[in-house]
C-alpha cells in the first residue's frame, strides 16, 4: 500500500490517490471518475509516472441521533 502523501497545487492542499498510472490518458479516465463523484483533481507528472491528485471540500455535515442533554 502507497503512503498518502499531500500536496499544494494553487495554495490548495490535494492529496495522492496512491496509484501511479502508466500514461496520462489513463490518468484523465481516472481523474473523470473522481470528478464525477464532487472531487478537485489534478494530474501531475513525476518520475516518468503520472499521478492523479484530489481534493473536496466538506459543505455539508449530516448527524444522526438526538442531540446531548
Amino acid at each position: 500500500m502507497a503512503t498518502p502523501r499531500a500536496c499544494l497545487i494553487d495554495g490548495k492542499k490535494f492529496m495522492w490517490d496512491g496509484k501511479e498510472y502508466e500514461g496520462k490518458e489513463d490518468a484523465e479516465k481516472a481523474a473523470g471518475e473522481y470528478a464525477a463523484e464532487k472531487f478537485e483533481t489534478r494530474i501531475v507528472e513525476e518520475d516518468e509516472k503520472v499521478h492523479v491528485y484530489t481534493r473536496r471540500v466538506v459543505t455539508e455535515i449530516v448527524l444522526e441521533g438526538a442531540p446531548p442533554t
